[in-house]
């Protein structure tokens, strides 16, 4: 995600709370969870460990707290901000969010899915992180299906789970060093659309 191109919350940037969230979040993003030590988070963040401990009593309170702000920056503020800015009808919503995935992929500072990360370092589905992340990635898709329901979809269910497989390999694929995943990506979108939509009024 194109970390700089999100406002972040500016009215508590000087509170110890706000300050460790911004400074994990960074941090979490870029290098994953499990690889970010707290006593790094307190380093950067510039506060006591008993302030952290004392506004994330654990470091899986602040993953969580990480997760959550990621959706309000990544999924809602950036990602559904700019499908709804560059196109109007549904069916151009689905396949924009590959344009924006196209821009975002060619960004030096791209760093991939938090989302995806995070459910692939933590294999235990019983922990809380991993099923937050569950719950996040469940977000998205619901985006999907209101479009995909819209557009004319059959299945619109089934379709944004295909829909967001294009999205997360188009990641991957990208953090392989593909630049013209989302491109390739969008192609495959385009025919998967024609046939879900066949014989469907054009929305």
């Amino acid at each position: 995600m194109p970390r700089t191109a999100v406002r972040r919350p500016s009215r508590l940037a000087g509170d110890a709370r706000e300050r460790i969230l911004r400074t994990a979040y960074d941090l979490f993003s870029r290098h994953g969870v499990r690889a970010v030590g707290i006593d790094t988070v307190i380093a950067r963040s510039g506060v006591a460990k008993m302030t952290l401990y004392r506004h994330y009593p654990s470091k899986d309170k602040l993953a969580l707290a990480f997760l959550r702000r990621r959706e309000e920056l990544w999924t809602r503020a950036w990602l559904q901000t700019e499908v709804e800015r560059r196109a109007d009808s549904p069916r151009e919503r689905l396949l924009a969010i590959f344009d924006v995935f196209d821009r975002w992929f060619r960004r030096a500072d791209f760093e991939g899915c938090s989302f995806i990360n995070v459910l692939l370092e933590i294999d235990d589905r019983a922990h809380p992180v991993r099923a937050a992340t569950v719950q996040h990635l469940e977000v998205i898709r619901a985006f999907l299906r209101e479009l995909a329901g819209a557009a004319g979809v059959r299945d619109p269910e089934g379709f944004a789970r295909q829909w967001h497989i294009l999205m997360k390999g188009s990641i991957v694929a990208a953090g392989e060093g593909d630049r013209d995943a989302a491109r390739r990506a969008r192609d495959m979108g385009t025919l998967l659309l024609e046939r879900e939509t066949a014989g469907a009024k054009r929305k």
